[in-house]
């Protein structure tokens, strides 16, 4: 798979939550060093909210950790007018959601795991190749 093939597919997934899931605003997918990957946006900063996903996922590790409660699975941030989450993908990338005050969470949490699979399906190819 070709670079841009890739970056298509991934760019396809995250537009793809976004008509499945009621609220949905806007994604990106960075790597847990904070550097983007894709992004389907229209008002934020992309490259901001990659690095800020990668420091809100170290600090809310240390906290899972430190609480005895299991491993991490999301972090949801409510806002005064949304939502922003980040999922892990795999060992090595996030997903971060942001979602108006309306985001369906049942549709969310129910649609991430299928969505989570298939950024990991594509990024595996990517890298085997």
């Amino acid at each position: 798979m070709t670079a841009h093939a890739s970056t298509e597919s991934l760019t396809g997934i995250l537009a793809s939550l976004r008509d499945r899931v009621m609220g949905v605003a806007e994604s990106v997918l960075s790597t847990v060093d904070g550097l983007l990957v894709v992004a389907d946006v229209d008002k934020v900063h992309p490259e901001s909210v990659a690095a800020l996903a990668a420091a809100t996922l170290g600090v809310s590790r240390r906290m899972a950790d430190q609480s005895g409660v299991g491993a991490l699975r999301e972090v949801v941030v409510r806002c005064g007018s949304g939502h922003v989450i980040v999922v892990a993908v795999g060992e090595r990338t996030l997903l971060t959601v942001m979602g108006d005050d309306g985001l369906d969470m049942a549709a969310f949490r129910r649609e991430s795991p299928a969505t989570v699979e298939q950024l990991n399906k594509v990024l595996a190819a990517d890298v085997a190749h």
